[in-house]
């Protein structure tokens, strides 16, 4: 659910392959027929970056400082504490080149029944702008936890957010020059190795 990161890893390629890369959370399976090569590329590139995040050293020491209770859902919130330091460190110049381009493709393009609810509250309320700001972020993840079954997991951890925020900040800076280095896209560049 991090759109900014996916974006912005993804602002290199065409207006296909990013928009494959805001919408693949709400795309299942490995059958990619139904889009076009640029998207499925897009597609395929978000999963390569969530693979390389959870599988990062920094993911598990993260997970581990959770609340016991929380942990199965910690990716999650973590996702989005990721889209809250990524926004604080990019230049209002890149947020405002980028955001538009994502939000031009969200609102053009019908997203996957998954997502289809909630892209035109990520608009129209404009989230990925918003996550520049701790409450809001904190907001958003409380708001995904309603989403979800059962209890609010998710909004329980909002503590942990709040009490271990340097620790994730600093979480952010050792994981996203690795991930950057590997699968951020360069101009011109559509499906870099992984």
């Amino acid at each position: 659910m991090n759109f900014l990161a996916h974006g912005w890893l993804a602002r290199g390629g065409s207006d296909d392959f990013l928009y494959g890369n805001l919408i693949a959370d709400g795309v299942k399976g490995a059958d990619l027929s139904a889009w076009s090569t640029a998207v499925a590329e897009g597609i395929r590139h978000h999963r390569r970056v969530d693979a390389f995040v959870d599988g990062h050293a920094v993911i598990g020491e993260m997970k581990d400082r959770a609340p016991r209770g929380g942990r199965r859902v910690a990716g999650i919130a973590l996702d989005l504490m990721w889209d809250h330091c990524l926004a604080r460190r990019l230049t209002t110049a890149e947020r405002d080149w980028l955001i538009p381009r994502c939000y031009r493709l969200l609102e053009a393009r019908p997203a996957p029944a998954r997502l289809a609810a909630m892209t035109p509250a990520l608009v129209s309320q404009d989230w990925l702008r918003g996550y520049a700001d701790f409450r809001f972020t904190c907001r958003a993840v409380a708001g995904l936890g309603r989403r979800l079954s059962g209890p609010n997991r998710l909004a329980e951890l909002l503590p942990w957010l709040e009490r271990d925020y340097t620790a994730l900040d600093e979480a952010f800076e050792r994981l996203w020059p690795d991930l950057e280095a590997r699968l951020g896209v360069r101009p011109g560049s559509v499906d870099p190795q992984p």
